[in-house]
């Protein structure tokens, strides 16, 4: 087997395990939250945006060292093993604030996600990337899918803290096998981080762009537990809620590499599109109709949503900036994200404690129309054979 196709299996393995661990306690993590730690949603917003915050600092900071000195691999399989560990704190807690430095831990391991996807860039080529990345997503999702049939099968018997305890060890297999059966890349060119060394004025102006409308729209995209929260609020039982998790990940699971494939062959605007036309969809869905039909079909919009934009905005940027700089670039582009996602969710919490929980949709639904717009200004810059 190629030494290329051999590491984006391992990383798919590796991916899968994670997300098994994963998602093994996300089902359950706004409720786990707001029931058994007695958080309100304002604090759920804050918890769940600062945790998206960390991953975009610890992604800007292992993109950058990892363009530095030329390493990729390190980053990987200790971000995994910080997730696992993080896990087996959680089954310690005893209050929402003793949580904050476990999350804190368990988003800080998303450092591996710029230098893998930096790898997986390189390795691939403009006709498919798309795939490749779709690939790597779809793994995450099918892990996500099993890990949320395990919590369903098992919750009753487990509990939340020998249940926690269990998510631990896949991600801590999945360190393993990064560390032991892939090789570390080798980068000859001379170090230049296009973020931190180079102007933003020089950076390529749809580059700019991008970065800008996605900032915008990670604003709108406020965490996945409010739409677990509002499901519960309209008739959806806590053993329910889980099946609804397990959905969006199924359908995102599905639909991955067919819209890699799809942006591989028409381009990576108009299936970008389609993703921010899905969220539209689910928050008008969520506005206008809170009826048990229109509350599944917006989990089935949201896992279409999440399909098509996190392989295809990937294959993007990294076509966007120079191939040396790719780790930088990628790290530097989820850093400006999950920074606009921690006021997002901490907005959408406030917005619901203090208006209604219909307000943060609205707000969410403006500016992703904003975000629309502005993509139609941003040109695509790929290779041709």
């Amino acid at each position: 087997m190629p030494e290329s196709k051999k590491t984006l299996k391992i990383f798919g393995i590796a991916s899968f395990l994670n997300d098994f661990g994963a998602d093994l306690i996300f089902p359950l993590w706004p409720i786990f939250l707001t029931t058994v730690l007695g958080a309100n949603m304002a604090i759920l917003g804050f918890i769940d945006g600062l945790g998206e915050a960390v991953v975009a600092i610890s992604q800007a900071i292992s993109g950058y060292i990892s363009d530095k000195t030329k390493k990729r691999k390190i980053f990987i399989w200790l971000g995994y093993t910080f997730a696992g560990l993080s896990r087996i704190g959680y089954a310690l807690v005893s209050t929402w604030q003793f949580i904050i430095p476990f999350r804190v831990l368990d988003r800080f391991g998303k450092m591996r996600g710029a230098p893998r996807d930096a790898v997986i860039a390189d390795i691939s080529n403009d006709h498919d990337r798309g795939r490749n990345f779709g690939y790597l997503r779809m793994m995450d999702n099918l892990g996500a899918v099993c890990g949320v049939i395990f919590t369903i099968l098992f919750f009753k018997y487990l509990g939340y803290e020998k249940l926690f305890l269990i998510a631990a060890i896949p991600s801590l297999i999945g360190a393993f096998l990064i560390f032991h059966f892939t090789k570390e890349s080798t980068l000859h060119s001379k170090f230049e981080s296009p973020f931190l060394k180079v102007p933003f004025r020089e950076l390529d102006p749809n580059l700019k762009r991008y970065l800008l409308l996605s900032a915008i729209f990670s604003l709108a995209s406020f965490s996945y537990s409010f739409l677990l929260i509002y499901a519960g609020k309209f008739g959806f039982a806590v053993t329910a809620i889980p099946v609804l998790y397990l959905l969006y990940n199924a359908v995102a699971s599905g639909v991955s590499i067919p819209f890699g494939k799809m942006a591989d062959r028409v381009g990576r605007k108009p299936v970008l599109f389609l993703a921010f036309l899905f969220w539209l969809l689910s928050c008008l869905l969520s506005i206008y109709l809170q009826n048990s039909i229109a509350i599944i079909t917006t989990f089935v919009l949201y896992g279409l949503h999440l399909g098509a934009i996190e392989p295809v905005q990937r294959a993007l940027v990294s076509e966007l900036s120079l191939p040396d700089h790719r780790a930088s670039t990628l790290g530097n582009f989820q850093m400006v994200i999950g920074l606009a996602a921690l006021p997002a969710s901490v907005i959408a919490g406030i917005l619901w404690d203090t208006i209604n929980i219909t307000a943060p949709f609205y707000f969410s639904a403006a500016l992703t129309l904003v975000a629309m717009g502005m993509l139609l200004l941003v040109k695509e810059k790929r290779e041709t054979l």
